[in-house]
This record gives C-alpha cells, sequence and structure tokens, in this order.
C-alpha cells in the first residue's frame, strides 16, 4: 500500500512538473511576442513620422532631394519585409533606414535654417526619440528571446520542449557592416 502512494506521489509531482514546464514556455512565448510587438508599434511610430519629416525637409533642401528619396524607398522597403514577418529581411532594411537618418541628421546639421525651423527640430526630436524607443524594443526582444530559447535548452524542459513542438526563436540582429562600422562625419 505504501508503495502505490510513493508512485502515485511520483506521478504527480512528474505531471505537475511537465504542467509547468509548459505553462512557463507558454509564459515565454508570449513574452516574445509582446515584445515583438512592441518592436512593431514602434516602427509604425517611425513608419509614420518619415513622411512628415520628408515633406516639411524639401521644401528647405531641394538639394539632398536624392536623400529624401532613399530614405523614403528604405522605409518602403522596411514596411514589406515587417509585413511579410522575414525577422533577417527586417533587419537588413531596418540598417539601411538608420543609416540614411544619420545621413539625414547630418545634412540637418549642416543647415542652420533648418535648425532654427520649430517644427524641423520638433520632427528631428521626435524621430530621434523613436529611434531610441527602436533600439530598446529591440533589446527588450533579444532579452525575451534570450530567455525563452534558455528555458526551452536547458534540461529537462528540452526533452519535453520538443515533445510539445515548440521551436526557438531568432534574435533581431544587425546584418549590415555598415551598421556596425563608426561614423564617419564630413563636412
Amino acid at each position: 500500500m505504501a508503495l502505490s502512494w510513493i508512485i502515485l506521489g511520483i506521478l504527480v509531482v512528474a505531471v505537475l512538473s511537465v504542467i509547468a514546464m509548459y505553462n512557463g514556455l507558454i509564459r515565454l512565448k508570449n513574452r516574445v511576442k509582446e515584445a515583438w510587438s512592441d518592436i512593431d508599434v514602434q516602427l509604425k511610430r517611425r513608419y509614420e513620422l518619415i513622411p512628415n519629416l520628408v515633406e516639411s525637409v524639401k521644401g528647405y533642401m531641394q538639394h539632398e532631394r536624392q536623400l529624401l528619396e532613399n530614405i523614403t524607398k528604405a522605409r518602403s522597403t522596411s514596411m514589406q519585409a515587417e509585413a511579410a514577418g522575414d525577422t533577417k529581411a527586417l533587419a537588413q532594411a531596418e540598417s539601411a533606414l538608420g543609416g540614411l537618418l544619420g545621413n539625414l541628421r547630418v545634412a540637418f546639421e549642416a543647415y542652420p535654417d533648418l535648425k532654427a525651423n520649430q517644427n524641423m527640430a520638433q520632427l528631428m526630436d521626435e524621430l530621434s526619440d523613436t529611434e531610441n524607443k527602436i533600439q530598446a524594443s529591440r533589446r527588450f526582444y533579444n532579452g525575451n528571446v534570450r530567455d525563452f530559447n534558455t528555458k526551452l535548452e536547458t534540461f529537462p524542459t528540452n526533452i519535453f520542449g520538443k515533445m510539445l513542438k515548440f521551436t526557438a526563436f531568432e534574435f533581431f540582429e544587425i546584418t549590415d557592416a555598415k551598421e556596425r562600422a563608426n561614423v564617419q562625419v564630413k563636412f
């Protein structure tokens, strides 16, 4: 009789452990999805801000029109990659867009008339704030991916995670070497 209680106790502990592992994986998976949604929200904010910025700048920077057109094209590419759900393509497109926005900041600094325009200053502040929020969202996402992937790869969750068909998430990584290079500002 005592042996049957011990076996029953072991089975109950085993079942509760599997349930706890499953719930832990679900909780972390939902955090990763939430973090990705945060990136999405910030990118949409950027996508809405850029056209306003470009329109405001066009009147002041006729000779920088090519830069503005390239920013618009990079924005479209980024939006397409986001809509496709391709993390790697989105990272590459975001890298290109970030580089162009950096060039716009350099051009902005080169033209005192632009700096004096209150709307331009406000838009540049908003753009800078948005870029900071995107960067923070990426870090938050990657932290959650790290936590989920670590839990999924550690024993004994790795055994049950595979049985329950959980898969690792990809980190949001910048693959463009230009994004990692030192910024050179030339006037």
